[in-house]
Order: C-alpha cells, then sequence, then structure tokens
C-alpha cells in the first residue's frame, strides 16, 4: 500500500495546502495555470511544500503527452528516448516533461532539453531542492519561470493531519481520538513539511494500540514518534546561509531575540563551526571600534565553545551572542578596508614616499630612501605631521570615524593633536 501522504495527495488546486502567495486566488501562478497555457515552470523549495503536487496538477489540465523522470536516477538515454518521441502521432499537441529533482542533472543533461524546450516541443516542469540559480544551467533558466515553494506554516498543516487521522479512521473501520493538542504537535514537528506530518500522524495511529472505544494517541505518543521538531537545515544547501545570514543580520541589527533564535537552529542541527565563524567575523564587521573589546571577548566564547563541545558549548556561544548584539555597532573599520581595496582594484596606488622606504641597507642614502623621514615619537604627544600616502593619493580619506562614543573620543583626541592638519579623518 502507498504511504498515507500518496494516498491523500491534493488533486486540485483548491485543495494544496499553503503556497498560498502563488497560488491563492488572483495569484500568478493560479492564474497560469487556469489559463491552460502552460509555460517552462521551475518549483523551488524544501521537500514536501506540494511542488510535485502542483506539477502533477498541471500535467491533468494539459492534453500534451505527458513523461515524468527524476533527477536522482534518469540517464541521458532517458531524455533521448523522450526526444526521438516527437513528431509522433501520440506528441501533436506536445510534450509535458515533468522533472523532479532537476538539480540532479548534470550540465549536458540539461543542455540536450534545450532546444526543444525553446522551440516549444516539449514543455518543461521542473522541481527542485536547491537554488535553481546555483544548481540549473542559465539558459534553462532563462527560458522558464521560478516560482518559489515555503515551507508550510503548523496552521495550514494541522487540517491535513486532522484529515489524515479521518482517513486512517475510515480505512481501518476504528474511532481514533487526540490528546488535547494532538494535531497541532504533529502539525509543529513537521517543520513545515506536509509530507512528514501526515507520516507522523500515519506512525502514531500504527503504534498506538486500540482500546474499547478504538484508538486514543497521546502527546507523549506523539513526541516518542516525531522525537524532535523536524528543523530544516542542511550543511551544504540554502537553509545553512539563509540560517547564518539571519543569524548575522539580527546581530548586526541589534535584536537578541532574533539572534538567540538563529543559534538555537545552529544549535540543534550540531553545527558548531558556523556559528563560531560567524560570531568572530561579526565582531570585527559590525561591532568593531564601537567595542574594540568585543573580538577580545568573543574569541575567548568561542575558543571555550570549542573546548566544551555540545551541548555545553551553547552557553558561551549564547554569551557572545548577546554581547554582539547588545552591543554598540559600527562598520568603519570595514568601509574603511574596503574603499582602500577599491583604489588598489582601480590600480590606484602610487609610489611608497621616498621617505617611508626602507633604509636599512647599504646605498640607500644614495636612492633617497629614508631620507627626511620624521620619528612621530620625537613629536608633542608622539606625532608629527607628514605625508604618509603615495603623491597620486595624498589627500584620499578612507577611514570616517562612527558615531559611537568611544571613536568619537578618539574623533576629539586626534582633532585636537592634528588641529593644523587638513587630513583629519571626517
Amino acid at each position: 500500500m502507498k504511504p498515507l501522504a500518496d494516498r491523500i495527495r491534493p488533486q486540485t488546486l483548491h485543495d494544496v495546502v499553503g503556497q498560498s502567495h502563488i497560488l491563492g486566488e488572483g495569484r500568478v501562478l493560479r492564474s497560469i495555470i487556469e489559463s491552460g497555457e502552460i509555460p517552462n515552470l521551475i518549483f523551488y523549495g524544501p521537500s514536501g511544500v506540494g511542488k510535485t503536487t502542483v506539477a502533477r496538477i498541471i500535467a491533468e489540465r494539459t492534453h500534451k503527452q505527458l513523461h515524468k523522470l527524476n533527477g536522482t536516477n534518469a540517464s541521458t538515454a532517458d531524455i533521448k528516448n523522450i526526444v526521438g518521441q516527437l513528431g509522433t502521432f501520440g506528441t501533436r499537441e506536445g510534450v509535458l516533461l515533468y522533472l523532479d529533482e532537476i538539480q540532479y542533472l548534470n550540465k549536458k543533461q540539461q543542455q540536450s532539453l534545450l532546444e526543444y524546450i525553446e522551440n516549444g516541443e516539449i514543455t518543461l516542469i521542473a522541481s527542485t531542492t536547491e537554488n535553481p540559480y546555483f544548481y540549473i544551467y542559465n539558459a534553462i533558466l532563462s527560458r522558464s519561470t521560478v516560482f518559489e515553494f515555503k515551507p508550510v506554516s503548523p496552521q495550514e498543516v494541522e487540517p491535513a493531519v486532522q484529515r489524515a487521522f479521518s482517513i486512517l479512521s475510515e480505512e481501518h473501520h476504528v474511532d481514533v481520538t487526540l490528546e488535547d493538542g494532538g494535531c497541532a504537535l504533529i502539525a509543529r514537528a513537521g517543520g513545515g513539511d506536509v509530507r512528514k506530518a501526515i507520516n507522523t500522524a500515519e506512525l502514531c495511529f500504527l503504534a498506538a494500540s486500540p482500546g474499547e472505544n478504538g484508538k486514543h494517541i497521546t502527546l507523549d505518543q506523539i513526541r516518542q514518534v516525531a522525537q524532535k521538531s523536524q528543523m530544516r537545515y542542511d550543511r551544504d544547501a540554502d537553509e545553512h546561509y539563509d540560517v547564518l545570514s539571519a543569524f548575522q543580520k539580527s546581530i548586526r541589527g541589534s535584536d537578541p531575540h532574533a539572534a538567540l533564535h538563529y543559534l538555537a537552529r545552529l544549535v540543534e542541527a550540531g553545527d558548531l563551526i558556523s556559528p563560531c565563524r560567524r560570531l568572530l567575523v561579526t565582531a570585527c564587521e559590525d561591532i568593531s571600534l564601537a567595542y574594540p573589546n568585543a573580538i577580545t571577548i568573543v574569541k575567548s566564547c568561542v575558543d571555550a565553545a570549542m573546548q566544551l563541545g555540545y551541548p555545553e558549548a551553547r552557553i558561551p556561544l549564547a554569551q557572545a551572542v548577546i554581547l554582539l548584539a547588545t552591543a554598540p555597532k559600527s562598520n568603519s573599520a570595514l568601509m574603511g578596508i574596503e574603499a582602500a581595496l577599491a583604489d588598489i582594484h582601480a590600480g590606484k596606488s602610487g609610489d611608497i614616499p621616498a621617505h617611508l622606504k626602507d633604509c636599512h641597507y647599504a646605498g640607500s642614502k644614495d636612492l633617497g630612501h629614508g631620507i627626511g623621514y620624521q620619528y612621530a615619537h620625537t613629536g608633542d604627544n608622539h606625532y608629527v605631521q607628514q605625508q604618509y600616502l603615495p603623491d597620486t593619493l595624498k589627500d584620499r580619506i578612507y577611514y570616517e570615524y562612527g558615531d559611537n562614543k568611544t571613536e568619537q573620543a578618539a574623533k576629539q583626541y586626534w582633532d585636537r593633536i592634528k588641529s593644523s592638519d587638513g587630513r583629519t579623518p571626517k
């Protein structure tokens, strides 16, 4: 018997769970499907959110000959076989190729489809769990429309779970009851994956012992089956970089609550290296000179986390996250080095001033190297005014003081000392 998730797969767009942003009334994908004129489509999103279901619904609405391939086991011969049928009696209306997991096809295999999807002989509907802009050949992308499918909210999954138990009850001729909150718990445990939630419901049903009044499923039984929330995280895929991006941006945005949430995802996934690396770079990139000691403290927290390992590592990591999220922010160091690098990349370097060049060798004076250099510590406040940048860049300003307390204090100090120097940073 097929898994329950396949037995109750929606047959119409109205029954599809979630994806209202593209399948709601008046939304683009729904309008395209209802028009009957199907272009080449690529469905991108995590597993269990309706990509295959929608593709099958589209296939059933067309009069084209339907072919299905899965990128995990499809060969070039399979593609050639489909192409070889073009122009025959059964393909007068064209061919609809439903290609699941297209990211597993190599470039040559994808290219073999190009000519036929361009002239309309093959209409391609492809699905992928990976970012299509990284994994799908550009020429295929340029001839297709990409729609992103998103994880389904627990509130949207819950009716599907209820329907699953209803069908199981009918199929097995037994009454099914759940402890209060049972359906909601299963919906949450799916982690946005409708298929996982339905499969969890089926496992709970099979694991429950029948009683006088049928099967009763408790919250404890659900937790044992679900084990833990099916959080989406793959260290080699989009979710990895999305979580890390949200993690750093939450710290930069001074939101400790969101930063701890994304740290919790990383901790739950057992990823120790990634948060450590992001915390170190965030201390330098986003806090930096506004709180110069941040990097020292964060380095200590990271070292402690690496020595402890999970589960204890979560504590120093959380300490570092809260410190950085609540610290004053400055990106002046980052902007300074980026401005300097931009000049280097543009070929703006120039010769180093002669008085700054190395003069610790015989003959350096004959070249004029080191002549006229003034040792800064001989001046008042350990400062003497002289040119350090090349002549072509002598008026260039790379570093601009941030508006935080620490950098403004430094600015006031140097403004006073360099009062006669027109090159004082802004």
